[in-house]
């Protein structure tokens, strides 16, 4: 076992990429790097990351931020529960921590949104604590080279390879075995393709050796895709359009999108301005649909959005009752707000947004 870490961190030396969190003790920063990257490619998140260091420098001031700042500054990163955790979390430290960020694991993990993965990383990276972080990249090179068939999605799978990683820690200093490990998976030991002929733990792989890398490591689980349907209405006079903030315990919590039908199934736009939902809105107010558009396809983890805008000329001042829960905005002042990607993009291809209706 002490062979396999020293390979491992010797490759690690010479093939590491220059990450600024790596750079950095601040748990703070590391905090922010490790939440961002959750489900997030290096390339995507690096920006992201240097957008929230930059605008909150410390946790005071992200616990200072509102709600609003945070998720307009994580728009288009997905996952947003993770940005109102992140709010959560800097609050409890301002306020049970002084502003000081736990130096400990127990404390760390009681934040929210922690995990034991997360704070295994900070303790690890922050304070040189010994405990072995274990993400996909972790798994699947442990499962890979011991051939390891327990299903990595499960609870004895989980505690299995933690305690595996942990004996494999031993004396090596924690935070370079982490981020080895971590390293070698993502870039050598890959999902897809992983280089084996160059592999340094080739000769004693026993994926390799049984021809089973692309078998390893099992999930037992396989993901359930929800079908969802949405029809956007995108009520219009000149420039001037209605958004609203999602409330629902759903996706997008706290986001702002367009008043919305969603239906169980694909159907036509007919249909959809024959439901209740529409009438209730157009029954008795003078409106035109004037443009309708194509679909828009969203994939999330376990939910495939399809939506269709509804672009629909009528006078505001209409809606008296909509109004209390939905906002006026026009093409500039809607950049205020947060809105999910699927929006976020219709709104960059509708050019006619620049075209107000007359």
């Amino acid at each position: 076992m002490k062979e396999f870490g020293r390979k491992v961190i010797s490759w690690y030396k010479k093939n590491k990429r220059d990450l600024p969190w790596r750079n950095t003790e601040d748990p703070y920063k590391i905090w922010l790097s490790e939440v961002i990257l959750q489900q997030t490619r290096v390339d995507q998140g690096m920006a992201y990351y240097h957008r929230f260091t930059e605008t909150f420098l410390d946790v005071h001031a992200l616990a200072a931020a509102s709600e609003d700042e945070i998720l307009k500054l994580w728009q288009g990163l997905g996952y947003y529960s993770r940005a109102r955790n992140l709010h959560a979390a800097s609050k409890d430290i301002v306020e049970r921590f002084n502003g000081d960020f736990p130096d400990n694991y127990d404390d760390i993990k009681s934040l929210k949104g922690i995990g034991e993965y997360t704070a295994a990383a900070i303790a690890s990276f922050a304070f040189k604590l010994p405990h072995a972080v274990v993400d996909g990249n972790v798994f699947r090179l442990l499962s890979r080279y011991f051939g390891i068939k327990t299903p990595i999605d499960s609870s004895s799978g989980k505690k299995e390879f933690t305690e595996l990683a942990n004996r494999l820690l031993g004396n090596h200093q924690p935070h370079t075995f982490n981020q080895a490990m971590m390293e070698f998976g993502s870039k050598q030991c890959k999902p897809v393709s992983p280089d084996c002929l160059n592999c340094p733990l080739q000769d004693t792989c026993f994926a390799f050796e049984k021809k089973m890398v692309s078998v390893l490591p099992v999930k037992s689980k396989k993901t359930k895709i929800r079908k969802r349907f949405f029809h956007y209405l995108v009520i219009r006079e000149k420039d001037n359009f209605f958004i609203r903030q999602r409330k629902e315990k759903d996706i997008w919590i706290g986001l702002h999108d367009f008043p919305m039908i969603e239906t169980e199934t694909a159907i036509s736009g007919n249909k959809v301005m024959s439901t209740k939902e529409w009438k209730t809105h157009f029954a008795t107010k003078k409106s035109e649909v004037v443009r309708v558009s194509n679909e828009f396809k969203h994939i999330l983890s376990h939910q495939h959005i399809h939506a269709t805008f509804y672009e629909i000329k009528s006078d505001l001042k209409m809606f008296k009752e909509e109004k209390q829960h939905w906002k006026k905005v026009n093409s500039d002042t809607v950049k205020e707000f947060a809105v999910p990607r699927l929006i976020e993009e219709y709104l960059k291809q509708m050019v006619q947004f620049k075209k107000p209706i007359n």
